[in-house]
């Protein structure tokens, strides 16, 4: 008989495999390695503590995504945030205070959740936030950053606290970031670069992966200008498209594919740089690994959400624990349903599938109309795929890939 899938345990794999490589990949920064080590022994305590709940009959996802914050000085073409509008130029309202956050990430401690990843909007403009984080020193914050607001308190703040981890947005080269993100942007990003390194602070990037732009950013040629300027990580992140005519940039089957291939090539041949892939092998983990199998998203105003790009709560953190955020009725039946196992095309099964999960929330809402569902941030029929000069998402990944 087939052994049923775990995904406990193939959640568990996969943080050690984080873990592990990013202990190879700072074996020549004494301080950094220090800290990776004893993270790693507290990985393995809250693993331990994951593992005693889910025979308990509770899963608790090792991953958690925290967006601390709407606004963002930034109009990158296409951002996604910005289409469901979770990130908005208004003067922010109503979101999680800096004490309220860090509530959050003690009981995210106390239940076992080793990663937190801080996003936005801009999350470095909530430095309060950012501070609070640094407290908890068994989680590990990636901090997924435009780069635009690093300064001098940030790199001693980094410098203290290891467990925070600046994760810098870039498209590729110089031409293809900036049109997307603003003109002089890659240049900041490189100035940053060039201040950790000569700080001895370890960073890493994201990229975003598109039909367009794949080769380029899997390639030898941009991978190693990274790792010499000192990246140590690398998070392959799959465009979801926002509106219709940006579906072609969406990786298909044969892009997922020669991602998993290259990714394997690059943990064997480059271990001086941890490399991982967003949403990944999804036929690996049993499905989507969002709305609580693997990570769930907390938005701004704390509404617990299954992935940024599925923008639905019928929980909000202020009212419930976190540990019930995790068993919430849209979580779990989206579980129940199969609706993450479900076979799509592009990179997000929840994003495609969006329909089934409003049907899901008015069934919720016709049999319970005392607690509905919430949308969180409905995505707008409209084109929001220009950023501030008007430049479209595809015009951006126009540029010839490298081979």
């Amino acid at each position: 008989m087939e052994k049923a899938f775990d995904i406990q345990e193939y959640m568990t794999k996969g943080v050690e495999r984080v873990v592990a490589d990013a202990i190879k990949a700072t074996v020549k920064n004494p301080r950094e390695s220090a800290f990776m080590l004893g993270f790693a022994a507290s990985s393995a305590a809250a693993s331990k503590k994951r593992r005693k709940a889910e025979d308990n009959g509770e899963h608790i996802p090792p991953f958690l995504i925290a967006s601390i914050t709407s606004k963002c000085n930034l109009h990158c073409a296409g951002c996604y945030s910005r289409c469901n509008h979770a990130t908005v130029d208004a003067e922010p309202v109503k979101q999680l205070t800096d004490e309220e956050w860090f509530g959050i990430f003690d009981e995210a401690d106390e239940m076992g959740i080793s990663f937190i990843l801080l996003a936005g909007g801009e999350p470095m403009l909530r430095r309060g936030v950012i501070e609070a984080a640094a407290k908890k020193r068994n989680i590990l914050f990636p901090i997924f950053t435009n780069g635009t607001f690093m300064d001098e308190r940030y790199f001693d703040l980094f410098d203290k606290c290891r467990n925070l981890i600046p994760i810098m947005s870039i498209e590729g080269k110089k031409d293809i970031t900036d049109a997307r993100r603003g003109e002089g942007i890659y240049d900041r990003l490189i100035g940053n670069m060039d201040e950790l390194i000569r700080r001895g602070l370890i960073f890493g990037t994201s990229v975003t992966v598109t039909t367009k732009n794949i080769r380029e950013v899997t390639s030898d040629e941009f991978l190693g200008e990274l790792s010499q300027r000192g990246c140590k990580a690398v998070i392959f992140v799959e465009f979801v498209p926002v509106t219709e005519d940006s579906s072609d940039l969406a990786p298909g089957e044969a892009d997922r594919e020669y991602m998993k291939e290259e990714i394997a090539r690059l943990r064997a041949e480059k271990p001086e740089m941890v490399y991982i892939s967003f949403p990944g092998d999804e036929k690996g983990s049993g499905g989507c690994v969002a709305a609580g199998r693997g990570f769930f998203h907390i938005n701004s105003h704390g509404g617990a959400e299954p992935c940024p790009f599925s923008p639905y709560s019928d929980v909000n953190i202020r009212n419930t624990s976190l540990r019930e955020a995790v068993r919430s009725p849209l979580f779990l039946a989206l579980q129940n349903e199969d609706i993450l196992k479900d076979d799509h095309e592009g990179g997000c099964v929840l994003y495609e599938k969006r329909e089934m999960v409003e049907q899901l929330m008015r069934r919720h809402e016709a049999s319970d109309p005392s607690q509905p569902l919430q949308t969180s941030h409905q995505p707008v029929a409209s084109d929001t795929s220009s950023s501030s000069s008007g430049v479209s998402l595809t015009e951006v990944y126009s540029f010839p890939a490298a081979g």
